[in-house]
Order: structure tokens, then C-alpha cells, then sequence
């Protein structure tokens, strides 16, 4: 702006500097009329041609500001390209098909109470020497279950990392080269997601391993009371020996 004056301001002082003994200069046409030649009003044009070019000028440059800000604006409601929504919800379907897959004694508070009513309740009076030691190897069966759940689980979160690690990597680099907000906040939005799947993941290692464990704890407990049991079936006095008739030799004919 500062040049585009100084210019004008240029012009106008090599204007001025013309002699001024040749004004004002009188031209004689052949139709021998006077035409008077007026340099300060000759100056006033150019200064106001001059002012309306520093408008024109002004009004592009202002043209040019509006329209990289709509640049800028419309790189700020880009959206991101990339999405980990998939590979993230199949490692939690894996979770969940881990967990589902719990054998025996699963995760429902009904089955659970009936298998402890039935099976690590207290032992019975009435209950056969057979009918004990079926409860007992099946309590066993169901601690042995759970323990193997626990491990498949851990299985598949282990499986999970390599996943995790690069989905991580690829949303990083997303947020990084992001060209406006919205596709940085749809990164950070992502990488929220995957420490949830992450903490999803934890959460069922916890689970399967508090499952496994109060199976052996209920397990350690029935077997204590069973022990109890049978330990007062032993010390119960009983009929004794009853004497009877035996033959030692069959009847010989």
C-alpha cells in the first residue's frame, strides 16, 4: 500500500515539475478555438484515478483474504479418511466369543446358584460314598474349566496387542498429518476408542481370572466340608460284627 502511494505521489510531483512557462499552453486549431491546458487539474485526476486504483487494489487483496480463509475452513471440516472402528470392534467380538465360550459354570448368576446349592453346598447325611466323590471330581472338573478359560482369554488379549499396536501407529500418524480440526479431533476421538477396547481387554483378563480363582477357592471350601463328612461317617460307630453261620466245604454228596 505504501508503494502503490508513493507511486501515485511519484506521478504527480513529475507532473508538476513541468515549466511553468508553458502554462497555461494554448493550442491554435484550425477551427481557431483556444483550449486551455490546466496542470492542476490535470493532477487532481491522476491523484483520484490513483486513489481508485488503491481501491481496487485494496478490494482484490481483501478478495484474497476471504478466500483462504474458506480454504482454511473447509480443511477444518475435512474429514479423516482413515477409521479403526472395524479392526477395533472384531478385537472386542473376540473378547466376548472368549468369554462366551466359558465352560461349565458361565457367567450367569443363575447357573451359578444352582451349581453352589447343588454342588458346593454343605454335604449331605444321606448322600452315598459314590454320590460324594461324583461332586467332588465334578467340582474339580469345573475348577479345571475355569482355569483353562482364564488362560484362553489371556490368549486372545495377547492376540489383541499386535492389532493395538497398529492401529496406535496408524491414528498417530493421522492425527500428526492432520490438514484441519475435525481430522485431528476424529484422530484423538479413535485413539480414546482404542484405550477403551484396551481397558475392554484388561477387564476380561481380571474377570477370567477372578472366575478361575473362586472356583478353586469354592472347590478348596466343598472339600473341606466333604473331608468333614466323611471323616464322621468313619468315626460313627457302626453294628459290628454280627456272627453267623459259614460253611467252609459245600456239601459233598
Amino acid at each position: 500500500m505504501i508503494f502503490r502511494r508513493s507511486r501515485a505521489a511519484l506521478l504527480a510531483a513529475s507532473i508538476l515539475s513541468i515549466p511553468v512557462a508553458l502554462s497555461p499552453l494554448m493550442v491554435q486549431p484550425a477551427s481557431a478555438q483556444w483550449i486551455v491546458y490546466d496542470p492542476t487539474n490535470y493532477v487532481q485526476n491522476v491523484l483520484s484515478a490513483a486513489r481508485a486504483l488503491e481501491q481496487i487494489n485494496n478490494q482484490i487483496t481483501s478478495l484474497q483474504n476471504e478466500a483462504t480463509m474458506l480454504i482454511n475452513q473447509a480443511r477444518n471440516l475435512a474429514s479423516l479418511p482413515y477409521s479403526s472402528l472395524q479392526r477395533m470392534q472384531q478385537s472386542v467380538q473376540r473378547t466376548q466369543q472368549l468369554l462366551g465360550q466359558a465352560q461349565r459354570i458361565a457367567y450367569d448368576v443363575q447357573q451359578i446358584d444352582q451349581a453352589f446349592t447343588s454342588t458346593y453346598g454343605n454335604a449331605s447325611m444321606s448322600a452315598s460314598d459314590q454320590q460324594l466323590v461324583a461332586q467332588a471330581r465334578e467340582r474339580w472338573q469345573n475348577t479345571v474349566g475355569g482355569l483353562q478359560d482364564a488362560m484362553r482369554v489371556q490368549a486372545g488379549v495377547v492376540g489383541n496387542i499386535d492389532t493395538n499396536r497398529a492401529e496406535m501407529s496408524a491414528l498417530i500418524g493421522q492425527s500428526q498429518g492432520a490438514t484441519g480440526a475435525l481430522q485431528a479431533s476424529q484422530a484423538g476421538n479413535q485413539l480414546l476408542a482404542l484405550q477403551a477396547q484396551q481397558l475392554a481387554d484388561l477387564t476380561a483378563v481380571v474377570v477370567a481370572n477372578g472366575r478361575a480363582q473362586a472356583l478353586t477357592e469354592a472347590e478348596r471350601a466343598a472339600a473341606v466340608e466333604q473331608g468333614r463328612e466323611q471323616r464322621r461317617r468313619f468315626l460313627t460307630p457302626g453294628s459290628g460284627y454280627q456272627p453267623g453261620n459259614a460253611r467252609m466245604f459245600p456239601n459233598v454228596n
